[in-house]
């Protein structure tokens, strides 16, 4: 007898919009498709509505029966046949967490947010401007894109300076700046986390999206930024909680009505979520920051895991619950405990050595072709520490399978182009991160508790198995 897969999809949407989830999915997942699905059922019962079908695989020898039942979260089950190939189970879970998040991306175009720390300043939520993308690029990602950013820098050293001091030179301010990277850090985001000021409050005002499309149609971006500096202006600027009944005459004036069932309310004390990850990690608390933007993210850095800082979105904490926070943060642990901002600069120091010795003559070839070649090696070794990040989360939080939902979650529009585009040039792309679509699975096969010892050798080893099979091997 198959083994009926139980599983629920969480997702930061209101009550209001809770029955449209499986509407969407009908009209858009199953209706285009007839060839690949049979038996569409949906009903309405009392502890909510209720969406049937059964996929069929190509050649409609195997099937998957599935249902869903709304609500927060959202029940899903899935009946295989017997024999049914595991991908074919496994990409059927895939796209319906994936129709849920490009759902909630659509009813995200029509949501006003509010969040503040107590005891902080009021800092309304920040765009993500070309310039806040290339920053958070820069010092993310263990500041790896900083060193790539001194190969312009070097040629105007090398001018000014000459070839040994140039390079003493460039070594010496990219030292600097992992040494101060968590000063850094906490300079250029909004809001610090402390003990006595732990929790972060969000609203959100989920407003009907067709109505809310006509209104930014009609008047404009700006006019939602203006609508949204009324309602603090009369909320959290004077020490008052953004609810329906002091947003009223704002929402009025602008033709919304406000519901308690559009509205979601979260508070989320991240010093204790970050606390408890640094105690399985065994490492001192690191300072927390809070950047004000709706893009799911989070990145640590410091030059010591006595000196470490970890960097949250309020973006992240509105798309995941509690428990996948942690794994995230498990993950961001993992680079502290592993030093990994000293290591990559160690690496990318040596190769910058290198380059000016025993690599010369390379360079003098075709510097073009040898940069080229240099930066795709070293952002493949970076993966190894990323890939590491991941497996070190699973071994101390314990919850691969969380973190594999939460990288579902927060990365799936990466995952659609990564379903359209090249395996093989996401693999050799210059970016220090694997495939998503690796990591996921990865951590899906992952059987707890994790015992490994020892984590970078084997992430190593995993991130070459998967670049072998992207080939088809």
């Amino acid at each position: 007898m198959t083994e009926v897969i139980n599983f629920t999809i969480d997702t930061a949407v209101a009550p209001v919009h809770m029955d449209e989830i499986l509407e969407f999915i009908y009209k858009f997942y199953l209706i285009p498709k007839p060839e690949n699905f049979d038996n569409i059922r949906r009903t309405n019962e009392k502890f909510g509505s209720t969406l049937e079908f059964t996929a069929l695989i190509a050649d409609k020898s195997w099937k998957v029966n599935a249902k869903l039942i709304s609500g927060a979260p959202i029940q899903v089950e899935l009946e295989p046949d017997e024999g049914t190939p595991q991908e074919f189970v496994t990409s059927i879970k895939e796209d319906l967490i994936l129709a849920v998040q490009i759902y909630h991306e659509t009813v995200r175009q029509s949501t006003l947010y509010f969040a503040w720390v107590e005891g902080e300043d009021i800092i309304p939520e920040q765009p993500p401007t070309a310039s806040k993308r290339l920053s958070d690029r820069l010092f993310g990602s263990n500041l790896l894109f900083i060193y790539v950013l001194f190969f312009g820098v070097n040629i105007i050293l090398f001018l000014l300076l000459g070839l040994v001091f140039a390079v003493a030179a460039i070594i010496g301010l990219q030292l600097v700046i992992v040494l101060l990277s968590d000063k850094i850090y906490t300079a250029r985001n909004n809001w610090r986390i402390t003990p006595s000021n732990p929790n972060v409050h969000i609203i959100e005002y989920q407003l009907p999206v067709e109505e809310f499309k006509e209104f930014r149609e009609k008047f404009g971006k700006e006019v939602v930024v203006q609508m949204k500096k009324e309602i603090y202006d009369k909320t959290l600027a004077v020490g008052k909680e953004p609810t329906c009944e002091l947003g009223e005459q704002v929402f009025e004036n602008y033709g919304f009505q406000c519901t308690p069932e559009s509205k979601l309310v979260k508070v989320i004390d991240v010093y204790s979520i970050v606390k408890t990850a640094a105690e399985k990690f065994e490492l001192p608390i690191p300072k927390i920051v809070i950047s004000n933007t709706m893009v799911p993210n989070a990145a640590a850095t410091g030059p010591s895991p006595s000196r470490g800082l970890v960097m949250i979105t309020t973006g992240l904490l509105v798309e995941l619950e509690e428990d996948e926070i942690l794994s995230v943060l498990g993950h961001e642990m993992g680079h502290l405990k592993g030093r990994d901002p000293i290591v990559l600069f160690s690496i990318i120091s040596g190769e910058f050595i290198l380059r000016f010795t025993i690599f010369f003559p390379l360079v003098i070839i075709n510097p073009i072709i040898y940069i080229i070649v240099v930066m795709a090696i070293i952002f493949f070794v970076a993966k190894f520490f990323e890939t590491r990040a991941d497996l070190v989360s699973a071994i101390k939080i314990g919850q691969p399978k969380v973190l594999a939902e939460s990288l579902r979650k927060i990365g799936f529009s990466r995952l659609q182009m990564e379903r359209s585009s090249s395996n093989i040039l996401r693999w050799l792309a210059w970016d220090p991160h694997p495939p998503l679509y690796f990591r996921i699975e990865r951590l899906d096969k992952m059987k707890t508790p994790v015992k490994v010892k020892h984590p970078l050798i084997q992430s190593a080893k995993d991130v070459f198995s998967g670049f072998r099979r992207s080939f088809g091997g």
